[in-house]
């Protein structure tokens, strides 16, 4: 059952009240419940961290699922992260409830959403949360060049650009939009005229997650590190440029540089994701995210 508005108002005042964590408490919480199944320690951990929770459910809100119930898969995703959560990794609980939390929240919204009836593979999330993001980026792009592009080239780039077969992105084209529509053109008269531009999703960090990953940098930049050492100079070079830089480098710019297709450097970056995830295996959640 969904939580109620009154709820929903009383547990993110109730979140936004709640203390903040030091590494030490957030530690020793951690430990409490993982070995004694202290549940009050598990509740302080909870919640503490429910305000990032509330936060991370706010970024989804505009697919169209009410608010109440983005909280409460935002929450189940927070409990999920402490079942699972081991505090000898070194990694922060706070960065390591971030990938359960959104994850929960995508399933939820790929099962409701009612232009959308698909599994949730990875394939398939990466297309549903990405697709119109990268569609709109390649039109610009294209724009500036001066090319025109048909929707079957349009389409091909998406496949090359995200790393999913092309058949999918047709899929799931025609599930998200059902007939061509502008990501300019307003979505009805009741969102005072907002564009479907504006519904996308931010995927840049808030301020609160900054805060929150900032612990955890330089642990998790070390295990991606080490795990580079099972590559060769070529694929080091195209993670780095792709997963490493602040602003990462397109498919398009690497082939220009290395006299490769775009395609042929997306094959060369999903190889070394595999050498990379054997490498990782045991490793925190978080890590192995990266690698998507």
């Amino acid at each position: 059952m969904a939580l109620q508005p009154a709820r929903e108002f009383s547990l993110t005042r109730t979140a936004m009240k709640a203390e903040l964590l030091d590494a030490e408490t957030e530690l020793e919480l951690a430990y409490a419940w993982r070995d004694n199944r202290d549940e009050a320690a598990l509740h302080r951990l909870i919640t503490a961290y429910m305000r990032l929770a509330i936060s991370m459910a706010g970024k989804f809100k505009r697919y169209g699922a009410p608010m109440n119930d983005l909280i409460q898969e935002a929450g189940l995703g927070l409990m999920k992260a402490a079942e699972k959560f081991d505090p000898d990794r070194g990694v922060r609980f706070s960065t390591y409830a971030m990938w359960w939390i959104k994850a929960s929240i995508q399933d939820h919204v790929m099962r409701n959403w009612s232009m959308v009836r698909t599994g949730s593979t990875s394939s398939q999330k990466s297309l549903f949360f990405n697709m119109k993001r990268v569609q709109a980026q390649l039109e610009r792009e294209a724009a500036s060049a001066g090319e025109t592009l048909d929707k079957h080239q349009l389409l091909q780039r998406i496949s090359t650009e995200i790393g999913v077969p092309l058949h999918d992105v047709e899929m799931m084209e025609g599930r998200l939009s059902g007939s061509d529509y502008s990501l300019n053109a307003t979505q009805s008269t009741e969102d005072e005229g907002r564009e479907w531009i504006d519904a996308l999703v931010d995927d840049s960090e808030q301020a609160a997650e900054k805060v929150e990953a900032s612990h955890d940098t330089a642990q998790l930049r070390a295990w991606l590190l080490q795990s580079m050492k099972e590559l060769n100079p070529r694929e080091q070079f195209i993670v780095r440029e792709r997963k490493l830089r602040e602003q990462p480098r397109t498919l398009e710019s690497l082939g220009t540089e290395l006299q490769l297709s775009k395609e042929r450097v997306r094959q060369l970056e999903a190889a070394a994701f595999v050498k990379m995830r054997k490498s990782l295996e045991g490793q925190s959640q978080e890590v192995l995210q990266f690698l998507h």
